[in-house]
């Protein structure tokens, strides 16, 4: 990619800076008809998994075609009385129990009054209904919960309790907006921007440019949604990453403009170089968070790839904010950029007598001692790492004020942790050559033997009697590794050996089981994710730097570097190693599309840091050739910028800790740990060191690769026009604020 392909990138950093008010006026309006469109036509958020042929999704379809009463989406209404038993409360039961059969899309409802029911525990003191659904909860609205609730009055009248769990926490724990999240995210940005930046104005300017950004693309991510499925995660995950990057941009751009302005170029053609030189290193580290995210398709789910387009929607808006909305607000405060100092503000070039370029002329002298002391450090990061467990997060680790949490509790106590996680057992009968009346107790028989089951219900038939269906309590909960063995003995032995000679087919479906079987298939694609982004980052790293050797090193780097946070999200959610201070009720296992999500996420936004710190240190070897010295002086420079940029991101993804879901909580903390890993260990130790003694070897590239590799220029040949430039500038230098 040639230098020329960028050259519109300084008319419109300059037109925009000439311009501001009009630019700035066209972002509002768009922001404002986005925002209009997105309240007018946007649509919901739901989680929609399609793992078509899998044998839990095919005994699903069975129950469907055979059996609609049960084929539904599920939600509980669990009842519990402390002094005496629920039957002495049958009329208010009863009448609760015809009200919610009356509710619009119910498919069926379960009376746990009935003789013979299992749904009401030994004591009679807790029961559930369960309600089959002609649509997923989310989808039925907020509103339809005060239908519920005017349903389930007769017994709260009474006294009972009643709490809502199964898929009933779509509408009782409704998808959080981000708002508290997102407004502690920038609270603690605006705190470490004044500390670093040092000037209100230059404190200011990102925040707001990345607001406006991110307003934008989440209205747009919304009007997609009314034709697009994305997962309830996906508006949140969204702002996390869509602020991080966002500030950041603004935060890069604005820190070469004001050394710009201090080089003495005037205000518009200093936003003009500066759009030329830095947004293009945000255009190609967008491009590569971007492609990240796309990867995450090569999972052959779409839930999962359309998590990262969600994602994609803020990056591509703040990226383009960088390059238009960022210069205007640079044009706009002109040499103010400055105005309201509460210290020195922070410039990008470094005296012999800062501190940064001190430590970095010490990491220049003792590369080994640095280098192995970094990776001594990530390896007890990464121990966890190899304990980990990956599964589903169910309600048990919600907090106690939440009804799903209390429902799961209920049900625990009342039935057995394994209670809410069943599966149910499908026997497929057509073309079997055993009557039902045979096959039914060899069924029970089996599944009453194996290891881990604490109860089964006697087979029975569907109305057409083509199907017979079983339900398996297990003896362990939903998140128990125990759990999951026992859904693949049951798959792979039990089962088969039940129906073995018999003609007929068997399923292990339900809820638990489509959830176990989607973990299985995440887990084993991950490494396919992995090798996708890997790959995708080495051909950017290498395209960007001319460099093979440049590119495998921060492969590698990258890999250390996510296997520490996984390490960190191990120890703090399946260990428990402070999770009570981040509201999470219990140890639970990894969700299994974080580590797929973390592994996209992480690496594209490395890219960032990478770019912006060997953009230096190629401008300085170009000039130079000297690779020690282009290493030192290329830390020294961006060390102070990086490291703001990384604290405003870590604040950012951790203030999601505030979530009311787990998932997000974990993806906060892993992401937050990524990008501080990443920003320290990695970029201020592994990164020079490993390249101070690589030495003059770091930019090696055979000429046949280099004739082959496309190239992407990001910053270091802008910087030396800029340089040459601002040497015929008619208005003298002033003196740095560093000096």
């Amino acid at each position: 990619m040639q230098e020329n392909s960028f050259s519109g990138l300084e008319r419109i950093g300059r037109a925009s800076a000439r311009k501001p008010v009009v630019v700035i006026g066209a972002w509002l309006l768009i922001l404002l008809l986005t925002v209009a469109g997105n309240r007018t036509f946007g649509g919901i958020y739901q989680d929609s998994v399609d793992i078509s042929g899998t044998q839990a999704s095919q005994g699903l379809a069975l129950l469907s075609q055979n059996y609609k009463a049960v084929s539904g989406y599920s939600g509980l209404v669990v009842i519990h009385v402390s002094k005496g038993v629920l039957p002495n409360y049958s009329s208010a039961i009863k009448a609760s129990y015809a009200n919610m059969a009356r509710l619009p899309d119910v498919l069926s409802v379960t009376y746990p009054l009935s003789p013979g029911s299992t749904t009401i525990s030994k004591d009679q003191k807790t029961a559930y209904f369960d309600i089959q659904f002609s649509k997923m909860p989310l989808a039925l609205g907020i509103k339809y919960l005060a239908n519920l609730d005017k349903a389930t009055s007769p017994m709260v009248a009474t006294g009972l309790q009643v709490e809502y769990g199964g898929g009933l926490d779509q509408l009782t724990r409704p998808v959080p907006s981000g708002l508290s999240s997102e407004a502690i995210g920038f609270l603690v940005a605006l705190v470490v921007l004044l500390i670093s930046f040092g000037s209100v104005a230059g404190t200011a300017l990102p925040l707001v440019t990345a607001v406006m950004s991110i307003g934008i693309g989440l209205s747009i991510l919304g009007i997609v949604a009314a034709v697009i499925t994305f997962g309830t995660a996906s508006p949140t995950l969204a702002v996390m990453i869509g602020l991080g990057v966002g500030i950041d941009y603004a935060v890069f751009l604005t820190t070469r403009f004001r050394q710009q302005i201090i080089n003495g170029v005037d205000p518009v053609s200093a936003a003009g170089l500066t759009a030329k030189s830095s947004g293009k290193a945000v255009l190609v580290a967008a491009a590569s968070v971007s492609v990240a995210l796309l990867g995450l398709y090569a999972s052959g789910i779409t839930f999962i790839g359309q998590l990262g387009v969600a994602a994609i929607f803020c990056v591509v808006v703040a990226a383009l904010g960088a390059i238009t909305l960022v210069p205007a607000g640079l044009g706009l405060l002109g040499k103010g950029i400055d105005r309201l100092k509460i210290r020195r503000p922070v410039a990008e070039s470094s005296g012999e007598s800062d501190g940064w370029n001190k430590y970095a002329q010490t990491v220049r002298r003792h590369p080994w001692t640095f280098l192995i002391g970094g990776l001594l450090l990530m390896a007890i990061l990464a121990i966890p790492l190899f304990s980990i467990d990956i599964g589903h997060v169910a309600d048990g680790a919600d907090p106690i004020s939440f009804t799903d949490k209390r429902a799961y509790d209920l049900i625990s106590n009342g039935f057995g942790k394994g209670a809410n996680g069943t599966f149910q057992v499908v026997v497929d009968l057509a073309g079997s050559k055993v009557p039902a009346e045979t096959l039914g107790p060899t069924v029970y028989k089996d599944l009453s033997a194996t290891n881990d089951v604490a109860e089964v219900t006697q087979p029975t038939l569907t109305p057409n009697k083509r199907l017979m269906i079983a339900t398996v309590v297990p003896s362990t909960g939903p998140q128990n590794k125990e759990t999951a063995r026992l859904f693949d003995t049951l798959v792979n032995t039990t089962m088969p050996t039940a129906v073995s000679g018999t003609g007929a087919r068997a399923y292990v479906t339900g809820g638990t089981a489509v959830q176990m079987q989607f973990d299985q298939i995440l887990a084993s694609r991950l490494p396919i994710i992995i090798i996708v982004v890997v790959l995708t980052a080495f051909l950017i790293i290498m395209a960007s730097f001319r460099s093979l050797v440049i590119a495998i090193k921060a492969a590698i780097l990258n890999m250390v570097s996510i296997g520490a946070a996984y390490g960190v999200i191990v120890a703090v959610f399946q260990w428990g190693w402070g999770r009570g201070l981040i509201g999470v009720s219990e140890n639970v296992p990894i969700e299994s599309y974080v580590p797929m999500m973390m592994f996209a996420i992480v690496f594209g936004l490395s890219m960032d840091y990478e770019i912006f710190l060997l953009s230096r240190m190629k401008e300085i070897w170009d000039e130079t050739r000297d690779s020690g010295h282009a290493v030192a002086a290329g830390l020294a420079s961006t060390a102070r910028v990086i490291t703001a940029a990384a604290l405003i991101m870590v604040s950012v993804f951790a203030a999601f800790v505030t979530s009311n879901q787990v998932v997000i909580k974990m993806l906060a903390i892993g992401l937050a740990a990524s990008i501080l890993i990443d920003a320290t260990i990695v970029r201020l130790l592994l990164v020079p060191s490993a390249m101070s003694i690589l030495g003059s070897a770091s930019w090696y590239m055979p000429r046949w690769l280099d004739k082959v590799i496309p190239h992407i220029d990001t910053e270091a040949s802008a910087v030396r026009a800029e340089a040459r430039e601002a040497s015929h500038n008619q208005d003298p230098p002033v003196p740095s604020a560093s000096s």
